[in-house]
């Protein structure tokens, strides 16, 4: 699944908003590492020397998403290349352990071309896809795909790997829902976590791999109920209205982490495991102002990290605790274009 926001939804932000004058005090030294395009999803390499993300760029003859490595200890010009097939759609790349393999979800086998997006409704609401051709693929990082790890005919993405290199989480709509499941490193024993009704996704595992942090929607009225029921069997989920959850690895300890309203997602935790850093639109008038925040994981101490343009995303610690990756608008020139920014983390 796309995971990002999709520009029209993001509208325009130049280097130069309302808000980019406030001080992002945790952020030091920020670099651009892509220019151009939509660019998302970047995460660290156990090692903290290479980066994995996903990227769309029809000006590069990338049409939709295809996942890309970009190395951060060599050239800039020879940095970044291509390590999924080229072929289909592709989203939530992750390093395997010993940084040699990656991770993603493809659709390239059941069409070379990219799957359609969602029809425009009349209502107007925004909807993200579950294309139903979806599994989890490793590859090495020359592009050679190496092993399928799910051969669920269903939806079957947006998996991460722990930090102890023994288990993957990963979403699937195999239950007739969309919920959290684990698997060995291998794709064996695999077990389903989560089970209640509403989507459950983009988790990551804990510092210490004991726990997870991920986004759910959790519809309650008849009518949300309903929709929600309907638009899954269209293979479509609206991702307006989500807050952060965290459980242990076995999904026993099930806790609401946010209870801030609108769409809060991407979450990581810090590297201490006290903390969660997140993306959010709760306090936006317009919907789309999206900016990180960080909060203690029992739910107090809500913080606003970034404060600069008006989409801020997938942010990541690297394994070391001394960097964060994250998406952005930022710099962007007045185009739609999304990019990687890496910074120093100051505590």
């Amino acid at each position: 699944m796309n995971f990002r926001i999709l520009p029209a939804l993001i509208g325009i932000c130049t280097s130069v908003c309302a808000q980019d004058t406030i001080p992002e005090k945790h952020l030091k030294n920020i670099k651009q590492l892509s220019f151009g395009g939509d660019n998302a999803e970047a995460y660290f390499s156990f090692d903290n020397a290479k980066l994995t993300l996903q990227v769309t760029d029809p000006k590069q003859g990338i049409p939709c998403d295809q996942i890309f490595m970009l190395d951060l200890m060599a050239k800039e010009q020879s940095r970044r290349h291509l390590i999924s097939t080229g072929k289909g759609r592709t989203t939530c790349s992750y390093f395997m352990p010993g940084n040699q393999e990656i991770l993603y979800a493809s659709t390239h086998e059941a069409a070379d071309s990219c799957p359609p997006p969602p029809a425009p409704r009349k209502d107007g609401k925004y909807l993200w896809p579950i294309y139903n051709t979806f599994d989890i693929y490793v590859a090495d990082l020359q592009g050679n795909t190496k092993r399928k790890l799910t051969s669920h005919s269903g939806y079957d993405a947006e998996a991460t790997v722990s930090p102890k290199g023994d288990m993957i989480v990963f979403t699937s709509d195999r239950s007739g829902d969309l919920e959290l499941y684990t698997m060995h490193i291998d794709g064996s024993n695999v077990k389903q976590i989560t089970n209640g009704l509403g989507y459950d996704g983009g988790a990551f595992f804990s510092p210490d791999g004991s726990k997870l942090v991920f986004r759910a929607s959790r519809p309650q009225t008849p009518e949300e109920i309903t929709e929600y029921k309907q638009l899954l069997s269209e293979g479509l989920v609206a991702p307006t209205n989500m807050e952060l959850y965290t459980c242990n690895i076995d999904g026993s300890d099930l806790k609401q982490i946010t209870k801030l309203g609108k769409a809060n997602w991407a979450p990581f935790f810090h590297p201490s495991g006290k903390k969660i850093i997140f993306s959010s639109n709760h306090a936006s008038s317009r919907g789309y102002n999206f900016q990180l925040y960080m909060i203690d994981i029992d739910g107090t101490g809500l913080e606003q990290i970034t404060y600069n343009s008006n989409f801020n995303a997938f942010p990541m610690f690297s394994p070391d605790g001394k960097k964060i990756v994250f998406s952005s608008n930022r710099n962007n020139g007045g185009t739609r274009d999304t990019n990687i920014f890496l910074a120093d983390w100051i505590e």
